[in-house]
């Protein structure tokens, strides 16, 4: 019988080894693709189920079988995803994964954008009396009521925001920082020079500085940018390092916002629902009619960190098995 040389017995180990490790990158690609179609599936069930008066899924009427139905739909979809793509390296995934959530992130940029400059301008002619004039009177009147400005005024400029996320690649974080600083200014400039002050002003600071600060945490995410307490993380070696972003993505990041998104969305009177359905309101008289909106951007912000958290978790994967293409953040800023 002929001696089996080191050589040769390497070989199918060698094989075996890289199987498992591409059968892990499979596992961890599928858990990431479904968590999304189910928080995708669950998203369009609470429309379909709050907004359009579905009985929503797991109840026993026909539309409740679609309903529920559609996460398999959207699961199924998502594993033929991953399945077709089966060769595709984690980062190379992470960065597709990013991708998305940054249309996501620029569609509501723009999105608070336009709805604050017309909100404003709606209120600033109602509050000097010149919106009769511009619009007529049945229009003026029907602009003071909530839900009509959030379904015919709100509504068709978040639609326009899609297209102008897909015509556009900036973040436009920058620029919502310098719109909040020029609205500040613009209330310090009425109030201490002109002895004006409107109670919309103010709400244009708030409405824009909580889109920035919810909107922006995705992104400081992908950038390091978060605050670490890294009493131990900062002499761990990269594979230890992907290990624990690896962890905390998946038993803190995605159980944080998937808790957000249950607690907020989980019938009409949750925090996020019951306000949206309503098109609430301050109670400020002539201020901005967005507070109902405010109480979406933390369905905003679940939605584009769990997708963040996903893109996170690949790359950190990618990290603990020593792929190549990490990014090299050592220039900015670590905490």
């Amino acid at each position: 019988m002929m001696a089996m040389t080191p050589g040769q017995g390497a070989a199918p180990i060698g094989a075996r080894a890289l199987e498992a490790q591409s059968g892990g990158v499979l596992a961890i690609r599928l858990f990431g693709w479904i968590n999304l179609a189910v928080m995708a599936a669950y998203l369009l069930n609470n429309y379909l189920t709050n907004w359009q008066g579905l009985p929503g899924a797991g109840t026993g009427s026909p539309l409740a079988m679609a309903q529920t139905a559609l996460y398999g739909v959207l699961v199924l979809l998502a594993v033929a995803l991953v399945l077709s793509s089966r060769g595709l390296a984690l980062r190379v995934d992470s960065d597709r994964v990013t991708a998305i959530n940054t249309y996501l992130i620029r569609w509501a940029f723009w999105a608070v954008v336009l709805v604050g400059l017309v909100d404003s301008a709606i209120s600033f002619l109602r509050v000097e009396g010149m919106l009769e004039t511009v619009v007529g009177t049945q229009l003026a009147s029907d602009l003071g009521r909530s839900q009509f400005r959030g379904a015919y005024v709100h509504m068709p400029l978040i639609g326009l925001s899609l297209l102008l996320a897909a015509v556009t690649r900036t973040l436009g974080f920058h620029w919502l920082g310098l719109l909040v600083v020029i609205s500040q200014f613009l209330i310090v400039l009425g109030r201490f020079v002109f002895s004006y002050e409107q109670a919309f002003l103010s709400d244009l600071v708030r409405f824009w500085y909580a889109a920035l600060f919810l909107f922006a945490a995705a992104y400081t995410l992908l950038e390091e940018g978060h605050v670490r307490v890294d009493v131990l993380y900062a002499g761990f070696s990269t594979t230890w390092k992907g290990f624990a972003n690896a962890f905390g993505c998946i038993f803190f990041g995605l159980i944080f916002c998937w808790t957000i998104l249950i607690v907020g969305l989980g019938n009409r009177q949750s925090i996020i629902n019951s306000p949206m359905l309503a098109y609430e309101t301050t109670q400020a008289g002539f201020g901005l009619y967005v507070k109902y909106l405010m109480a979406g951007f933390l369905g905003v912000f679940a939605v584009t960190m769990m997708i963040q958290f996903v893109a996170y978790l690949f790359a950190a994967v990618a990290d603990m098995r020593g792929d190549p293409g990490g990014r090299d953040l050592s220039g900015t800023a670590q905490h």
